[in-house]
């Protein structure tokens, strides 16, 4: 049997799904409660299997690359483009912002510490968290005028500082903004999020929102108190006005009825009762007894999440739609409200936004009526719209050949830049239009994980060699820009957000975890503020984040050539 070593360098497909196996388990790992994360894990794991010298084609990496930044196009498209619009616009222009300070933060670093494009294009996407810059700058390095061996090894340096660097960015920015962020405001992060969520409606009685926090539950009464008798379903709902409680069936002389608000309940009545548990313990006395009735109790139950289309529905708050008419919303209870994939405070202050999803459930005969009414349901599939996925990366990627010269340098959005637009564009259109083009989250969660780490496995394979020696001459200078580059524009971030945005603490603090495209430091955020007021600000900058950070590896590049 052949030496392992040997078997990798004949087949370097089986050393990369070597090292996607190892530095995925790697990446999970807790260290203190946090991990690495995969792509952390995978490029650790390919400069160590990169000491034996395999070679790999180039083409791999582009492939898989390409996948990944049409997925994170296609996933931030509609939150990018909304914040374009007037109710994103400060968000927007304070993640683009975030975005310029960061860049021109590790340009000044490099000039300090005297790294040349591989270096310093490095420290700024592992610092900045964002994986795909190694792509776009890599790019741009091949399209300077050097020489072929050149070029390689400033790419090699690049997966080298990017390494180095990714690990204080993404636990550094988390632990900053979390645990010294609300310092530095000078804030109860916990007391202040409470405080709008308050203000928000968090507290109200609202007949939608409260019962929504709660476990809804189906059970079977019979009606004993002739005060609720000899009326209708309407009116018995009434009884309730804050419980918010449906009557979906009911047996009368042991045959099973649909119920409409016109239905009149007669004594000895069973009746099906949806509503929160609590409510139901404290409520049920009032009218009669619980029975156990499994027929009665067998009707079909829905969950189901709707993107919200409708323009009767968007800008509404969640109270107001709660009020938005009666057939509208009988029998339905809003579970969630959802934008970008973070929940959203659930208050009845809370606005809804076209392209929002809304998680509802009821009878499935309620869920389907207002599910219609809402806009466009997502149902569980597993087909992904391959055409569109093929001819969208293609198209893209020609738009982006094409450039001008500056000097004898030609500067385009390249192939990784045409395609990130083309992503944005159709996840916008997806979000207007949400029967076209669909990619369900499975598929999106490979293109974006083993897309990004099968491109990171590849450059950090073939930067191997180079790596021990990279470290020892420039390791710990390396860790020091990063530390300069990760901490600075977020200080800069929190000092203007309250004296010049004026954002409230837990908004500002998600909007800033959103403009360094970290949603780890989000989950961290929301964890100490024990809200989710954060996610607030999160999306909009997150998505302005995604896209202009991802095209500043090209101008750190040039900046730096």
């Amino acid at each position: 049997m052949e030496p392992l070593y040997d078997t990798l360098r004949k087949h370097p497909e089986l050393a990369i799904f070597l090292t996607l196996a190892i530095g995925f388990y790697i990446g999970q790992v807790k260290f203190g409660g946090c991990s690495i994360g995969s792509v952390t894990g995978v490029m650790l794991t390919g400069l160590m299997i990169g000491q034996l010298d395999i070679p790999i084609s180039p083409a791999i990496k582009s492939v898989f690359f390409l996948f990944f930044l049409f997925a994170v196009g296609y996933g931030v498209g509609p939150q990018f483009f909304k914040g374009l619009k007037s109710e994103g616009i400060k968000q927007a222009l304070f993640g683009t912002l975030i975005c310029i300070v960061c860049l021109v933060t590790a340009y000044l670093t490099a000039l300090l510490f005297g790294f040349g494009v591989g270096y310093g294009a490095g420290v700024f996407g592992g610092a900045s968290t964002v994986s795909s810059v190694l792509g776009v700058a890599a790019d741009a390095i091949q399209q300077l005028g050097a020489a072929p061996a050149v070029r390689q090894q400033e790419i090699n340096r690049m997966s080298i500082a990017f390494a180095i660097t990714y690990i204080f960015g993404t636990a550094g920015t988390s632990a900053f903004l979390a645990l010294l962020g609300p310092w530095i405001l000078g804030v109860d992060l916990a007391t202040e999020c409470k405080a709008l969520e308050s203000a928000m409606g968090g507290n109200e009685p609202d007949p939608l929102v409260h019962s929504a926090y709660h476990a809804i539950s189906v059970r079977a009464y019979r009606v004993t108190n002739p005060r609720f008798a000899e009326i209708t379903v309407a009116e018995f709902e009434s009884c309730f006005p804050n419980e918010r409680l449906f009557i979906e069936r009911r047996r009368h002389d042991n045959k099973i009825m649909e119920s409409t608000p016109d239905t009149l309940i007669r004594l000895n009545d069973i009746l099906a009762i949806a509503a929160p548990t609590e409510h139901m313990i404290a409520d049920a006395s009032q009218f009669g007894v619980e029975v156990s009735d499994p027929v009665l109790l067998d009707y079909p139950r829905e969950t189901l999440e709707v993107m919200v289309t409708r323009k009767e529905v968007a800008r509404k708050t969640l109270g107001q739609f709660a009020e938005m008419g009666e057939q509208r919303s009988r029998g339905v209870f809003v579970r969630a409200l959802i934008r970008g994939g973070h929940e959203l405070p659930f208050s009845s202050g809370t606005e809804i936004l076209k392209g929002d999803v809304l998680r509802v459930s009821g009878a499935q005969r309620d869920v389907e009526r207002i599910a219609n009414f809402i806009g466009f349901p997502i149902r569980p599939s597993n087909a992904s719209d391959v055409t569109l996925i093929g001819i969208g990366i293609f198209i893209g990627a020609m738009v982006g050949l094409l450039s001008i010269r500056v000097g004898e340098i030609p500067v385009g959005l390249s192939t990784s830049g045409g395609t990130l637009l083309a992503g944005l564009i159709v996840g916008w259109l997806r979000s207007v239009h949400p029967n076209f083009g669909n990619i369900p989250d499975a598929a999106l969660w490979v293109f974006n994980n083993v897309g990004l780490s099968m491109f990171a496995a590849v450059i950090a394979i073939q930067a191997g060699p180079q790596f021990v020696q990279g470290l020892r001459d420039a390791g710990v200078v390396l860790f020091a820009a990063g530390v300069i580059v990760t901490v600075v524009p977020l200080l800069f971030a929190l000092l203007i957000g309250k004296y010049v945005f004026r954002m409230h603490p837990g908004v500002l603090l998600g909007a800033c975890a959103g403009s360094r495209a970290s949603s780890v430091a989000l989950s961290v955020i929301q964890d100490v503020a024990d809200s989710r007021v954060p996610a607030l600000g999160f999306t909009v900058c997150f998505a302005i984040s995604n896209a202009l950070l991802t095209i500043c590896g090209v101008a750190i590049v040039l900046w730096l050539k």
